[in-house]
């Protein structure tokens, strides 16, 4: 089964673009992304109509953070790209009178809808300041691995 990855994606571009001490282009972030500067513009425009990001043309301009990290959740991109359905998981239909088939639907509905509403609680207590220095701490913790080694 295929996990939709857009949220990591968006989030990944997000970081790179607060990392930037430039606009990045949407070549410039597909490059990050390994991903196609098409697929990106359409990411970005989503999260410019949310206002979490503008963009400029010409010669050095570039998308850039339209609102400080600590004032974006990860429910705040989550919605900005559509809030897709979190579960890949779903219930089976093909026999609606089936009481059988009604009472799994049924425990599986709330158990679906329980753990959305967590999903959702946590998206929204995490911001991306957070990722953004959870990332730094990693780079650092790296940087330190690194210069132990002997070459």
């Amino acid at each position: 089964m295929k996990r939709n990855s857009r949220l990591s994606g968006v989030l990944h571009a997000i970081l790179h673009m607060a990392e930037a001490a430039a606009p990045l282009t949407s070549e410039q972030l597909a490059a990050h992304m390994e991903a196609n500067p098409v697929v990106i513009r359409r990411i970005m425009a989503g999260l410019r109509e949310a206002g979490f990001v503008t963009s400029s043309k010409g010669h050095g301009g570039g998308w850039v953070l339209a609102r400080p990290l600590a004032d974006i959740s990860l429910l705040d991109v989550y919605g900005a790209i559509g809030a897709p359905a979190p579960f890949a998981l779903g219930n089976r239909n093909d026999s609606p009178g089936c009481l059988v088939e009604q009472a799994v639907n049924s425990a599986l509905d709330s158990a679906f809808r329980e753990a959305e509403v967590i999903l959702i609680q946590r998206l929204g207590a995490v911001t991306l300041a957070q990722l953004f220095e959870d990332f730094h701490r990693r780079f650092q913790a790296r940087k330190e691995e690194l210069s132990h080694v002997s070459l």
